[in-house]
């Protein structure tokens, strides 16, 4: 156990590093959901949206799992730019825990998305959201599991594909029906009856319930019990597939 908390660490550290030399990337992973902020936000001031809470509290929730949902998916093109350097297999002659080398980059990635979120609520707050902090933090570590998952999932891919063209259509073919359906942009309740529906089956769509019900104060109901079941287990398969795949390719 030492040894991978050891591994993993190192593994952090280094892409931390490499994250910090880029302040570009920092920025810029923000900036689409930033977007939706400033000129669709605005757009649904009094707007009866069908759920608790005030359009602020409805749209931030989804901006903030939607910041996850896109900036994790799209993680497996820095592995196979490394696959491409050599990177990946000057790491595969290394001693280091195959899960750790798994570990070390989605925990980065867990953390440059939550300082996105940060970045994002901060501006949300100025521009008329008010929510209770407990809420807020609750949407912080949702934005973290989901990017663990999702980052985990992505890497995974990234392991199996040889160039980017055949990674981007398979992550844009599984992203956009996800944002879709899982209600990020507006409930799903304002959704015909078949389509929310659908939406039940869209793992995303319950992560977004709970962290609104956390915008709205509400801690103890049945859409933050779903949504943490559905966020851990979802979270615990994919880091298991992820380091399944690493395992094998010897990453």
């Amino acid at each position: 156990m030492s040894s991978l908390l050891s591994d993993t660490a190192l593994i952090f550290g280094r892409y931390v590093r490499q994250t910090l030399r880029s302040k570009f990337q920092i920025l810029f992973g923000v900036l689409m959901p930033l977007l939706y902020l400033l000129f669709f936000g605005p757009l649904l001031t009094g707007l009866p949206l069908g759920g608790d809470g005030d359009s602020w509290q409805v749209l931030v929730p989804g901006l903030l799992l939607q910041l996850g949902l896109f900036g994790a998916l799209f993680c497996g093109f820095a592995i196979i730019i490394e696959k491409q350097h050599g990177v990946v297999e000057r790491m595969r002659v290394t001693p280091v825990s195959r899960l750790a080398l798994l570990l070390g980059r989605v925990l980065r990635d867990a953390a440059l998305f939550v300082f996105q979120a940060v970045l994002l609520v901060v501006v949300a707050l100025v521009m008329g959201l008010r929510a209770p902090v407990g809420g807020l933090l609750i949407g912080f570590a949702f934005v973290g599991v989901l990017t663990v998952a999702l980052a985990s999932l992505s890497y995974a891919l990234a392991m199996k594909v040889s160039a980017p063209h055949a990674f981007g259509p398979v992550i844009n073919a599984v992203s956009m029906p996800s944002m879709l359906l899982s209600g990020l942009m507006l409930p799903m309740t304002l959704a015909p009856a078949w389509l929310d529906v659908l939406s039940h089956f869209i793992p995303f769509r319950y992560l977004v319930d709970a962290v609104r019900a956390g915008y709205v104060g509400e801690y103890t109901g049945t859409a933050m019990l779903y949504g943490v079941v559905v966020a851990l287990a979802f979270a615990a398969l994919s880091l298991a597939l992820g380091t399944k795949v690493f395992q094998r390719a010897g990453a």
